[in-house]
């Protein structure tokens, strides 16, 4: 049984209506014991989007675990948006607080987001596919400030023709020096089930991504459903148990002060 969700959203992230008191309450209700907070902070959003008030933000999560410490643990966490052109920045933000854990992800490629229709304009959709492939493989060579990476096949949800299932060997050269280099610079990935949630009938990453990270010697996996509203808490977890372990892992990871700790599954 996987009792900690370590990707979920608040208020505090411009795409979630959801106060931190409803998402911990949500994850109460559904038998969690151990959950962070995981708001966004995408530094040059083409929109402007997506910055954390971080000196709140810290505080009301640093209050949370105060008003609820004898009914479930909440680490304070936040989900970057890397991107080579604010390394910088991006860096300094992320060794300013006293984050618990880090979910390096990729959302905006070559100054757009491919949930944005305008990403897609004038390119083929393995086009597409590629050149978020190659952004995530730089930042995953550039940066070294995070934990996990998230979602890392986030634009299957987005490809305008609906089209939901990719092919691992199509892409195997990238996927392999993603997953790879993560390994080699002892960075995790996460389960995320948003994927079910967007109707791909699979996590992000897809059950080979898995498996591949397993059988290049990767070990370092959190858990997270991505919720941006309390319904989606732990979304669809029961599946993950007998998933995870066809895939080859035997525990799952937690983070408290950017280290981890195992679970079995």
């Amino acid at each position: 049984m996987v009792t900690s969700d370590f990707h979920m959203h608040t208020d505090f992230s411009t795409d979630s209506k959801a106060s931190a008191e409803k998402q911990i309450l949500s994850a109460i209700s559904r038998q969690l014991t151990h959950i962070c907070i995981t708001d966004h902070e995408d530094y040059g959003y083409p929109t402007g989007n997506f910055h954390l008030n971080l000196p709140e933000y810290t505080r009301k999560i640093k209050e949370l675990q105060t008003t609820f410490s004898d009914q479930i643990r909440i680490e304070l966490g936040i989900e970057a948006g890397l991107r080579p052109d604010y390394q910088k920045e991006i860096s300094s933000i992320l060794n300013s607080y006293p984050f618990d854990f880090i979910i390096g992800s990729s959302h905006v490629v070559q100054g757009k987001d491919p949930y944005n229709a305008d990403f897609w304009e004038g390119i083929q959709e393995k086009e597409g596919i590629i050149l978020y492939l190659e952004e995530t493989l730089k930042n995953i060579e550039l940066f070294d400030d995070f934990d996990v990476y998230g979602h890392i096949d986030y634009i299957i949800r987005y490809v305008p023709s609906g089209q939901r299932f990719y092919s691992y060997s199509d892409y195997s050269d990238l996927l392999d020096a993603i997953l790879k280099t993560l390994i080699q610079k002892g960075k995790g990935i996460e389960c995320n089930t948003g994927g079910f949630k967007y109707g791909l009938g699979h996590p992000n990453p897809h059950e080979d991504l898995l498996k591949r990270y397993v059988q290049l010697g990767g070990e370092i996996l959190t858990i997270g459903s991505d919720a941006h509203a309390p319904e989606h808490v732990a979304y669809d977890f029961q599946k993950l148990p007998d998933l995870l372990l066809s895939c080859g892992f035997k525990y799952y990871t937690t983070f408290h002060e950017r280290k981890p700790q195992f679970h079995r599954l």
